[in-house]
Protein backbone atom coordinates (compact mmCIF):
# COMPACT_ATOMS: atom_id res chain seq x y z
CA UNK A 1 0.00 0.00 0.00
CA UNK A 2 1.13 3.78 -1.00
CA UNK A 3 2.60 5.81 1.94
CA UNK A 4 1.93 9.68 1.21
CA UNK A 5 3.40 12.22 3.70
CA UNK A 6 1.65 15.16 4.63
CA UNK A 7 1.35 17.63 2.20
CA UNK A 8 0.79 15.10 -0.18
CA UNK A 9 1.69 16.84 -2.88
CA UNK A 10 3.35 20.90 -3.12
CA UNK A 11 1.41 22.00 -6.13
CA UNK A 12 2.41 25.47 -7.55
CA UNK A 13 -0.50 27.71 -9.87
CA UNK A 14 0.77 29.66 -12.44
CA UNK A 15 -1.91 32.52 -12.29
CA UNK A 16 -4.46 33.60 -9.63
CA UNK A 17 -7.47 33.83 -10.95
CA UNK A 18 -11.27 31.85 -10.48
CA UNK A 19 -9.74 28.75 -12.47
CA UNK A 20 -7.12 28.32 -9.57
CA UNK A 21 -9.56 29.56 -6.85
CA UNK A 22 -11.88 26.69 -7.55
CA UNK A 23 -8.53 24.56 -8.27
CA UNK A 24 -6.53 25.46 -4.85
CA UNK A 25 -10.20 24.82 -2.95
CA UNK A 26 -9.93 21.00 -4.27
CA UNK A 27 -6.60 20.81 -3.25
CA UNK A 28 -6.91 21.93 0.03
CA UNK A 29 -9.62 19.93 0.29
CA UNK A 30 -7.61 16.94 -0.26
CA UNK A 31 -4.63 17.83 2.15
CA UNK A 32 -2.66 19.49 -0.45
CA UNK A 33 -0.14 22.28 -0.04
CA UNK A 34 -0.71 25.69 -2.53
CA UNK A 35 1.30 28.30 -3.88
CA UNK A 36 0.36 30.70 -6.69
CA UNK A 37 2.27 33.00 -9.32
CA UNK A 38 0.19 36.19 -9.88
CA UNK A 39 0.76 39.86 -10.60
CA UNK A 40 -2.49 40.93 -8.50
CA UNK A 41 -1.85 41.07 -4.50
CA UNK A 42 -5.27 40.18 -4.05
CA UNK A 43 -6.49 37.62 -6.78
CA UNK A 44 -9.17 34.98 -6.48
CA UNK A 45 -7.08 32.41 -5.67
CA UNK A 46 -5.36 34.01 -3.01
CA UNK A 47 -7.44 34.05 0.54
CA UNK A 48 -6.98 29.90 -1.01
CA UNK A 49 -3.97 29.37 -1.29
CA UNK A 50 -1.34 28.93 1.20
CA UNK A 51 1.17 30.95 -0.67
CA UNK A 52 1.37 33.63 -3.61
CA UNK A 53 4.60 34.88 -5.26
CA UNK A 54 3.74 38.33 -6.44
CA UNK A 55 4.89 38.79 -10.52
CA UNK A 56 4.17 38.49 -13.88
CA UNK A 57 2.74 35.44 -15.39
CA UNK A 58 5.97 35.96 -18.40
CA UNK A 59 8.80 36.45 -15.50
CA UNK A 60 11.22 33.82 -15.51
CA UNK A 61 12.71 34.62 -12.39
CA UNK A 62 8.82 34.26 -10.35
CA UNK A 63 8.58 30.87 -12.41
CA UNK A 64 11.73 29.84 -11.86
CA UNK A 65 10.63 30.80 -7.83
CA UNK A 66 7.03 28.94 -8.16
CA UNK A 67 9.05 26.29 -9.44
CA UNK A 68 11.30 25.56 -6.38
CA UNK A 69 8.59 25.56 -3.87
CA UNK A 70 6.13 23.01 -5.92
CA UNK A 71 6.38 19.63 -6.83
CA UNK A 72 4.81 19.94 -9.90
CA UNK A 73 2.87 22.96 -11.78
CA UNK A 74 -0.33 23.74 -13.59
CA UNK A 75 -1.81 26.80 -14.74
CA UNK A 76 -5.38 28.69 -15.27
CA UNK A 77 -4.60 30.27 -18.26
CA UNK A 78 -2.82 29.46 -21.14
CA UNK A 79 -0.68 33.28 -22.16
CA UNK A 80 1.75 32.35 -19.85
CA UNK A 81 6.04 32.46 -20.66
CA UNK A 82 6.32 28.93 -22.83
CA UNK A 83 10.04 29.29 -22.91
CA UNK A 84 11.03 29.43 -19.53
CA UNK A 85 8.27 26.30 -18.64
CA UNK A 86 10.38 24.03 -21.36
CA UNK A 87 13.88 24.96 -19.87
CA UNK A 88 12.50 24.07 -16.83
CA UNK A 89 10.85 20.93 -18.18
CA UNK A 90 13.78 20.01 -19.71
CA UNK A 91 15.62 20.09 -16.30
CA UNK A 92 13.34 17.82 -15.12
CA UNK A 93 10.55 19.96 -13.35
CA UNK A 94 7.01 18.25 -13.71
CA UNK A 95 4.73 20.68 -15.20
CA UNK A 96 0.85 19.35 -17.22
CA UNK A 97 -0.25 19.71 -19.29
CA UNK A 98 3.64 19.87 -20.54
CA UNK A 99 5.00 23.00 -22.57
CA UNK A 100 4.83 21.17 -25.56
CA UNK A 101 1.03 21.19 -25.69
CA UNK A 102 0.95 24.69 -24.41
CA UNK A 103 3.03 25.64 -27.50
CA UNK A 104 0.56 24.10 -29.91
CA UNK A 105 -2.45 25.03 -28.05
CA UNK A 106 -1.19 29.00 -27.75
CA UNK A 107 -1.63 29.17 -31.11
CA UNK A 108 -5.11 28.52 -32.56
CA UNK A 109 -3.45 27.64 -36.34
CA UNK A 110 -0.96 24.80 -34.83
CA UNK A 111 -4.38 23.70 -32.88
CA UNK A 112 -6.16 23.81 -36.31
CA UNK A 113 -3.32 22.28 -38.46
CA UNK A 114 -3.17 19.35 -35.80
CA UNK A 115 -6.55 18.62 -36.11
CA UNK A 116 -5.93 18.70 -39.62
CA UNK A 117 -3.16 16.22 -39.72
CA UNK A 118 -5.03 14.04 -37.30
CA UNK A 119 -8.20 13.90 -39.53
CA UNK A 120 -10.34 15.09 -36.71
CA UNK A 121 -13.18 17.10 -38.11
CA UNK A 122 -13.09 21.10 -38.25
CA UNK A 123 -14.21 24.38 -39.82
CA UNK A 124 -12.19 24.67 -42.89
CA UNK A 125 -9.34 27.53 -42.62
CA UNK A 126 -5.96 28.70 -43.26
CA UNK A 127 -3.82 31.47 -42.16
CA UNK A 128 -3.77 35.16 -42.74
CA UNK A 129 -1.24 38.00 -41.65
CA UNK A 130 -3.58 41.11 -42.55
CA UNK A 131 -6.98 40.35 -44.13
CA UNK A 132 -7.12 43.27 -47.55
CA UNK A 133 -10.05 43.35 -50.45
CA UNK A 134 -8.94 40.40 -51.88
CA UNK A 135 -10.66 38.43 -48.76
CA UNK A 136 -14.02 40.02 -49.67
CA UNK A 137 -14.85 36.78 -51.90
CA UNK A 138 -14.53 34.46 -48.41
CA UNK A 139 -17.13 36.55 -46.66
CA UNK A 140 -18.85 35.54 -44.80
CA UNK A 141 -15.93 34.40 -42.33
CA UNK A 142 -14.77 34.35 -38.83
CA UNK A 143 -11.31 35.71 -37.94
CA UNK A 144 -9.11 34.68 -34.95
CA UNK A 145 -6.17 35.93 -33.42
CA UNK A 146 -3.25 33.04 -33.69
CA UNK A 147 -2.20 34.08 -30.13
CA UNK A 148 -3.73 36.00 -26.91
CA UNK A 149 -7.40 35.31 -27.90
CA UNK A 150 -8.93 34.52 -24.30
CA UNK A 151 -13.08 35.34 -23.46
CA UNK A 152 -14.28 36.50 -26.68
CA UNK A 153 -11.13 38.46 -27.54
CA UNK A 154 -9.47 37.87 -30.50
CA UNK A 155 -12.67 36.90 -32.83
CA UNK A 156 -14.37 38.84 -34.94
CA UNK A 157 -17.57 37.48 -37.30
CA UNK A 158 -16.95 39.59 -40.57
CA UNK A 159 -20.45 39.18 -42.80
CA UNK A 160 -20.34 42.28 -44.93
CA UNK A 161 -17.17 43.78 -44.98
CA UNK A 162 -13.68 43.40 -43.23
CA UNK A 163 -13.89 47.21 -41.67
CA UNK A 164 -13.55 45.36 -38.02
CA UNK A 165 -11.02 42.65 -39.31
CA UNK A 166 -7.95 41.80 -36.75
CA UNK A 167 -4.80 43.90 -37.69
CA UNK A 168 -3.12 40.92 -36.29
CA UNK A 169 -1.34 37.27 -37.54
CA UNK A 170 -4.54 35.02 -37.63
CA UNK A 171 -6.49 32.42 -39.37
CA UNK A 172 -10.01 32.85 -41.09
CA UNK A 173 -12.28 30.32 -40.76
CA UNK A 174 -16.00 29.03 -42.48
CA UNK A 175 -18.42 30.50 -40.85
CA UNK A 176 -20.08 27.19 -39.21
CA UNK A 177 -23.87 27.99 -39.25
CA UNK A 178 -24.59 25.24 -36.32
CA UNK A 179 -27.52 23.81 -34.77
CA UNK A 180 -25.37 23.78 -31.10
CA UNK A 181 -22.25 24.79 -29.43
CA UNK A 182 -21.14 21.93 -27.58
CA UNK A 183 -18.17 21.14 -25.19
CA UNK A 184 -16.99 18.44 -23.18
CA UNK A 185 -14.24 17.81 -20.64
CA UNK A 186 -12.00 15.50 -20.71
CA UNK A 187 -9.19 14.32 -18.42
CA UNK A 188 -6.28 12.30 -19.04
CA UNK A 189 -3.08 10.66 -16.91
CA UNK A 190 0.26 10.90 -16.68
CA UNK A 191 -0.62 6.90 -17.90
CA UNK A 192 -2.54 7.86 -20.60
CA UNK A 193 -6.02 6.60 -18.91
CA UNK A 194 -8.80 8.78 -19.89
CA UNK A 195 -12.69 9.82 -18.70
CA UNK A 196 -15.28 11.92 -20.13
CA UNK A 197 -17.80 14.26 -18.81
CA UNK A 198 -21.22 14.71 -19.69
CA UNK A 199 -21.70 16.65 -23.53
CA UNK A 200 -22.92 19.87 -22.70
CA UNK A 201 -24.47 22.68 -24.44
CA UNK A 202 -22.96 26.15 -24.38
CA UNK A 203 -25.32 29.11 -25.04
CA UNK A 204 -23.16 32.24 -25.80
CA UNK A 205 -24.67 35.98 -25.25
CA UNK A 206 -24.05 37.34 -29.12
CA UNK A 207 -22.99 40.71 -27.69
CA UNK A 208 -19.94 39.55 -25.94
CA UNK A 209 -19.07 36.41 -27.55
CA UNK A 210 -19.16 35.45 -23.81
CA UNK A 211 -20.47 31.60 -22.35
CA UNK A 212 -23.88 32.75 -20.59
CA UNK A 213 -25.42 29.48 -19.97
CA UNK A 214 -23.91 25.66 -19.41
CA UNK A 215 -26.75 22.90 -19.42
CA UNK A 216 -25.89 19.42 -18.38
CA UNK A 217 -26.45 17.17 -20.36
CA UNK A 218 -26.46 18.49 -23.81
CA UNK A 219 -30.26 17.56 -25.75
CA UNK A 220 -28.60 15.51 -28.39
CA UNK A 221 -28.95 12.08 -29.60
CA UNK A 222 -26.71 9.35 -28.17
CA UNK A 223 -24.87 9.00 -31.48
CA UNK A 224 -24.16 12.56 -31.37
CA UNK A 225 -22.52 12.46 -28.17
CA UNK A 226 -20.48 9.53 -28.98
CA UNK A 227 -19.44 11.16 -31.85
CA UNK A 228 -18.56 14.47 -29.80
CA UNK A 229 -17.16 11.82 -27.14
CA UNK A 230 -14.59 10.20 -29.91
CA UNK A 231 -13.40 13.59 -31.43
CA UNK A 232 -12.83 15.06 -28.53
CA UNK A 233 -10.78 12.00 -27.13
CA UNK A 234 -9.12 11.68 -30.47
CA UNK A 235 -7.78 15.46 -29.97
CA UNK A 236 -6.34 15.38 -26.88
CA UNK A 237 -4.24 11.85 -27.42
CA UNK A 238 -3.42 13.80 -30.88
CA UNK A 239 -1.43 16.45 -28.67
CA UNK A 240 -0.44 13.52 -25.99
CA UNK A 241 -2.27 15.99 -23.14
CA UNK A 242 -1.74 14.97 -19.58
CA UNK A 243 -4.71 17.08 -17.22
CA UNK A 244 -7.98 18.71 -17.70
CA UNK A 245 -8.82 19.67 -21.04
CA UNK A 246 -12.13 21.71 -22.30
CA UNK A 247 -13.33 20.94 -25.96
CA UNK A 248 -15.29 22.86 -27.59
CA UNK A 249 -17.19 21.79 -30.53
CA UNK A 250 -20.27 22.63 -33.42
CA UNK A 251 -22.96 20.83 -33.98
CA UNK A 252 -23.90 21.32 -37.61
CA UNK A 253 -27.54 20.69 -38.42
CA UNK A 254 -26.88 17.75 -40.45
CA UNK A 255 -25.53 16.20 -37.31
CA UNK A 256 -21.90 16.35 -38.08
CA UNK A 257 -19.67 17.29 -35.08
CA UNK A 258 -17.03 19.71 -35.31
CA UNK A 259 -14.02 20.41 -33.40
CA UNK A 260 -13.67 24.06 -32.66
CA UNK A 261 -10.71 24.71 -30.23
CA UNK A 262 -9.31 23.03 -26.92
CA UNK A 263 -8.47 24.83 -23.59
CA UNK A 264 -5.53 23.00 -22.12
CA UNK A 265 -6.77 23.57 -18.19
CA UNK A 266 -10.32 23.43 -16.08
CA UNK A 267 -12.60 24.99 -18.45
CA UNK A 268 -15.95 27.80 -18.25
CA UNK A 269 -18.29 24.38 -19.28
CA UNK A 270 -17.11 22.10 -16.47
CA UNK A 271 -17.85 24.83 -13.97
CA UNK A 272 -21.02 22.64 -13.07
CA UNK A 273 -19.25 19.37 -12.41
CA UNK A 274 -18.47 21.05 -8.61
CA UNK A 275 -21.95 20.61 -7.63
CA UNK A 276 -23.37 17.71 -10.19
CA UNK A 277 -21.04 15.16 -10.75
CA UNK A 278 -18.99 12.61 -8.55
CA UNK A 279 -15.52 14.33 -9.03
CA UNK A 280 -15.40 17.97 -10.21
CA UNK A 281 -12.92 18.99 -13.13
CA UNK A 282 -11.02 20.74 -9.88
CA UNK A 283 -10.35 17.33 -8.07
CA UNK A 284 -9.47 15.90 -11.36
CA UNK A 285 -6.79 18.26 -12.31
CA UNK A 286 -5.41 17.76 -8.87
CA UNK A 287 -5.88 13.79 -8.93
CA UNK A 288 -3.87 13.55 -12.12
CA UNK A 289 -1.01 16.31 -11.52
CA UNK A 290 -0.19 14.31 -8.34
CA UNK A 291 -0.43 11.02 -9.94
CA UNK A 292 -3.58 9.61 -7.94
CA UNK A 293 -6.48 7.83 -9.71
CA UNK A 294 -9.10 8.98 -11.56
CA UNK A 295 -12.12 10.34 -10.40
CA UNK A 296 -15.75 9.11 -11.41
CA UNK A 297 -17.32 11.71 -13.62
CA UNK A 298 -20.64 10.30 -13.17
CA UNK A 299 -23.53 13.23 -13.78
CA UNK A 300 -25.44 12.59 -10.38
CA UNK A 301 -28.37 15.30 -11.75
CA UNK A 302 -28.72 17.17 -14.59
CA UNK A 303 -27.33 20.51 -14.04
CA UNK A 304 -27.43 24.31 -15.95
CA UNK A 305 -24.20 26.82 -14.72
CA UNK A 306 -25.27 30.64 -15.95
CA UNK A 307 -21.89 33.03 -15.68
CA UNK A 308 -22.11 36.12 -12.99
CA UNK A 309 -21.10 38.87 -15.88
CA UNK A 310 -20.37 42.44 -14.83
CA UNK A 311 -23.29 44.55 -16.17
CA UNK A 312 -23.04 47.08 -18.76
CA UNK A 313 -22.55 50.39 -17.59
CA UNK A 314 -21.00 50.18 -14.48
CA UNK A 315 -16.89 49.27 -12.49
CA UNK A 316 -15.62 49.90 -9.31
CA UNK A 317 -16.04 47.46 -6.62
CA UNK A 318 -19.05 45.09 -7.23
CA UNK A 319 -22.56 45.45 -5.76
CA UNK A 320 -24.61 42.53 -5.96
CA UNK A 321 -28.56 43.05 -6.56
CA UNK A 322 -30.93 40.79 -5.98
CA UNK A 323 -29.13 38.12 -3.99
CA UNK A 324 -31.53 37.41 -1.60
CA UNK A 325 -33.76 36.14 -3.58
CA UNK A 326 -31.28 34.09 -5.93
CA UNK A 327 -30.23 32.09 -2.83
CA UNK A 328 -33.94 31.63 -2.06
CA UNK A 329 -33.96 29.26 -5.26
CA UNK A 330 -33.97 25.73 -4.52
CA UNK A 331 -30.51 23.55 -5.22
CA UNK A 332 -29.05 27.10 -6.28
CA UNK A 333 -25.50 27.17 -5.97
CA UNK A 334 -23.66 30.49 -5.63
CA UNK A 335 -19.68 30.47 -7.01
CA UNK A 336 -18.14 34.18 -6.21
CA UNK A 337 -14.93 35.04 -7.36
CA UNK A 338 -13.44 37.21 -4.93
CA UNK A 339 -12.93 39.89 -7.23
CA UNK A 340 -12.01 43.44 -6.33
CA UNK A 341 -13.59 45.24 -8.95
CA UNK A 342 -16.20 44.56 -11.36
CA UNK A 343 -16.23 45.80 -15.37
CA UNK A 344 -18.75 45.22 -18.17
CA UNK A 345 -18.76 41.45 -19.03
CA UNK A 346 -16.27 40.87 -16.59
CA UNK A 347 -16.61 37.17 -14.88
CA UNK A 348 -17.67 37.48 -11.17
CA UNK A 349 -18.99 34.27 -10.48
CA UNK A 350 -21.28 31.52 -11.44
CA UNK A 351 -24.59 30.13 -10.04
CA UNK A 352 -25.45 26.26 -10.52
CA UNK A 353 -28.74 24.70 -10.52
CA UNK A 354 -29.40 21.12 -10.05
CA UNK A 355 -32.90 19.65 -10.54
CA UNK A 356 -34.46 16.29 -11.60
CA UNK A 357 -34.71 17.38 -15.17
CA UNK A 358 -33.03 19.93 -17.55
CA UNK A 359 -36.11 21.79 -18.03
CA UNK A 360 -36.55 22.51 -14.48
CA UNK A 361 -33.06 23.82 -13.90
CA UNK A 362 -33.58 25.85 -17.25
CA UNK A 363 -36.32 27.39 -15.53
CA UNK A 364 -34.85 27.97 -12.28
CA UNK A 365 -31.79 29.55 -14.31
CA UNK A 366 -34.00 32.08 -16.18
CA UNK A 367 -35.31 33.09 -12.79
CA UNK A 368 -32.03 33.98 -11.30
CA UNK A 369 -30.65 35.36 -14.47
CA UNK A 370 -33.97 37.79 -14.17
CA UNK A 371 -32.75 38.75 -10.37
CA UNK A 372 -29.10 38.77 -9.94
CA UNK A 373 -26.93 41.55 -11.15
CA UNK A 374 -23.18 42.74 -10.72
CA UNK A 375 -23.12 46.15 -10.72
CA UNK A 376 -20.56 48.74 -9.42
CA UNK A 377 -20.18 51.78 -7.42
CA UNK A 378 -18.98 54.07 -10.24
CA UNK A 379 -21.08 54.60 -13.11
CA UNK A 380 -19.87 54.69 -17.05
Amino acid sequence: MNQYPYPIKRIGIIGGGQLAQMSAQAAKTMGFYVTILDPTIKCSASNIADAQIIGSLYDPEKLRALASVSDVLTYDIEHIDITTLTELSNEGYAIYPSPKVLAIIQDKLKQKQLFKQNNIPTAKFKAVNKLTSKHLVELPIVQKARMGGYDGKGVVVLKDNISNALQTPSIIEELVDFAKELAIIVARSITGETVCYPVVEMVFDAKTNICDIVAAPAKIIPAVEQQARQIALQAIEAIDGVGVFGVEMFLTHDGQVLINEIAPRPHNSGHYTIEACVTSQFEQLIRIISGLPLGSTDLLRPAVMLNLLGEAGYSGQPIIIGLDETLAIPSLALHWYDKEITRPSRKMGHITVLDESLDKALTKIDQAKNILKIQGKETI
